[in-house]
This record gives C-alpha cells, structure tokens and sequence, in this order.
C-alpha cells in the first residue's frame, strides 16, 4: 500500500512538475552522504513517519453481501495511515531549488487527494478517496528540524505532505444463518416431561374381574419421585 502511494505521487509529479524535464524523483534519505552524489536536478520525497490517523477510525463492523443479497460476513471498517513525506529539491542554484519547490506545491494544491486515474493495485480496487495535504504546521511532538538533525544534514528548504491512505486488512466474521419469513422455532425436549405413573397392583378376583390392591407400594421412577415429593 506504501509503494502504491509512491507510484501515485511519481505519476503526478512526472505529468504536471517534470513533464519532459530531465528531473529525478526519487524516495531516499536525504542525508548528508546522500547530497554529496546528487549530480542532477533531483526532488526528493522522503518518507518520516508512519501513524495511524484517528480521527477517521470507525467503530462498528461492514457487512459484506452475496449475489442474492444476503448478509454472509462482517469485517471492520477501513483503518486510515498518515504517511509523511519530506519533499525536497535538489539543484545547483537555490533559485532554481526554489522555482521547483513552487512548481510542486502548486500542483499538490490542486488536489484534497490523490486523483483516482494515478492509483493501482489495492487502492485502486478499494474505490474510495486517498485524502492528503500539504504544507501544515507539524504536530507538537514533531518538528522538521529534528528530522534533519535525525538525518544528519542541514536544514533545507522542503515541503510536508501527509497522504491518509487506507487499509482493509482485518479478520472476518462469518454470518449466522439468516431467519426466513417463517420466524424461529422453539421446541422443548421430553426429558422436561415426567414419565407417566405406573399402574397400581391389582388382585384378581372371582368372575375374572382385577381391582387395584390399596395400600401396596408402587415401584417405578416416577413412584419413586412422587414420594420423595410427598415426604
């Protein structure tokens, strides 16, 4: 995702800065050792700092549908990186550093993100906008000449530009099975049910009759229960 913003801002600086120029762009660290090999006009986009931007995190889940419709998994929304780059350029005279460093700010103004014809690969399946703006004051726990002093160089000259780029990666949640017009059915089991009673003994008598024995004692599970509940 971090390479695709770099074709992108590539892309654009070639079309509308160094069209038909003999201008490098080019992503290393602008250090001191650096400067000294630089034989040609050169616009350097460094990449500082990497960090989450929250202000457009998104709570809650995205639910993802198939060819009828349905609900068949959840994901996260999309989380947004700032990437900062430290745009500088690089020639012989600090007039002309300065009529580049113009040319590329009046280009990136034209811009709240990157054109959608420049992106490729991920960022262009997602569809969606790639925010960015240039030239804003530093947060507080960050300065420009920090990072120089951290590359070793001298103060120079730059522009700041954050691209808010997103990325999809998260887990995915399988959905539960959809409920149907039919509602759901709630069904109890037969072992909340107790076992009917057992007959009481009988005693046969005369004429092939059989009346029950009183008195005599019931055996079976549910006897078993209906005294323990009579105790």
């Amino acid at each position: 995702m971090i390479h695709e913003v770099d074709e992108a801002l590539r892309a654009i600086f070639r079309a509308d800065v160094v069209a038909g120029g003999q201008v490098a762009v080019v992503f290393d660290a602008p250090t001191r050792d650096w400067a000294a090999k630089v034989n040609a006009p050169t616009v350097n986009l460094y990449l500082y700092d990497i960090r989450e931007d929250m202000r457009r995190r998104e709570r809650g889940l995205l639910n993802e549908y198939d060819e009828r419709g349905a609900i068949v998994a959840r994901r996260r929304p999309p989380r947004y990186f700032k990437l900062s780059y430290l745009i500088t350029a690089w020639t012989k005279r600090p007039e002309d550093e300065h009529r580049l460093l113009s040319s590329l700010l009046s280009c990136l103004l034209r811009y709240e993100a990157l054109p959608a014809e420049r992106l490729t690969g991920t960022l262009a399946e997602l569809g969606v906008s790639v925010p960015m703006t240039v030239a804003l004051p530093p947060p507080e726990d960050r300065s420009f000449a920090d990072v120089w002093s951290a590359l070793g160089g001298e103060l120079k000259p730059s522009l700041d530009l954050v691209v808010s780029v997103p990325v999809t990666e998260s887990p995915v949640y399988p959905a539960g099975p959809q409920v149907g017009e039919e509602g759901v059915r709630l069904g109890f089991s037969d072992s909340s049910r107790e076992a009917p009673a057992p007959a009481a003994p009988t005693q046969p008598m005369p004429g092939g009759a059989n009346l029950p024995l009183y008195g005599a004692r019931r055996t079976g599970i549910a006897s078993q229960v209906a005294e323990e509940r009579a105790e």
